[in-house]
């Protein structure tokens, strides 16, 4: 495995629309491993194909829980060629972005998604999502379609006074 270059705010490509995945082979195990690799050393929730220069569809999500020994775990989940199949409810919160470092959005998402995907090897899944996660999925999505926090975000949190957001509707309490 290796750390990727994590493409930055200006780089044309982060305005791209991504190819479909067709070839599942090494190389795509691979990059997947690169990205997860990278997005944990860059403590990340969600790394995609464009941000490590790879106008593919294909992203990596950071699942946070407690397991069955009521333990805090994690896992990487790798989505590609994925769709978002249904959304539901609405929560507005800040948002950080890899490729925006020191640039938080106020952006509204859904509060859960049902999304399909492939797995490395090809094989379609079927996911359904909450919170965090849900808006993680959303977020890297978003980014195989060329859009960006900021083109989602009213607000940045950068530019506001505390009094400022205050005033914002924000989803406070969320988790």
């Amino acid at each position: 495995m290796a750390i990727r270059n994590i493409v930055q705010d200006g780089d044309p490509i982060l305005k791209k629309v991504c190819r479909p995945v067709t070839q599942f082979d090494e190389k795509l195990g691979q990059l997947l491993d690169d990205m997860g690799e990278t997005m944990l050393k860059a403590n990340g929730l969600g790394l995609a194909g464009p941000q490590v220069g790879m106008l593919r569809r294909v992203f990596v999500v950071l699942d946070e829980f407690i397991d069955e020994n009521g333990e805090d775990a994690q896992e990487i989940i790798e989505f590609i060629n994925p769709e978002i199949l249904e959304t539901s409810g609405e929560v507005t919160l800040f948002e950080g972005c890899l490729s925006f470092p020191n640039r938080n959005g106020a952006i509204k998402r859904p509060k859960h998604v049902k999304a399909k995907a492939q797995d490395r090897y090809g094989n379609w899944f079927e996911i359904e999502a909450e919170d965090m996660l849900a808006r993680a999925i959303c977020h890297e999505n978003d980014h195989l379609n060329g859009v960006t926090i900021l083109d989602n975000a009213k607000y940045f949190y950068e530019d506001l006074t505390e009094e400022e957001i205050k005033k914002l509707k924000l989803d406070e309490d969320y988790e």
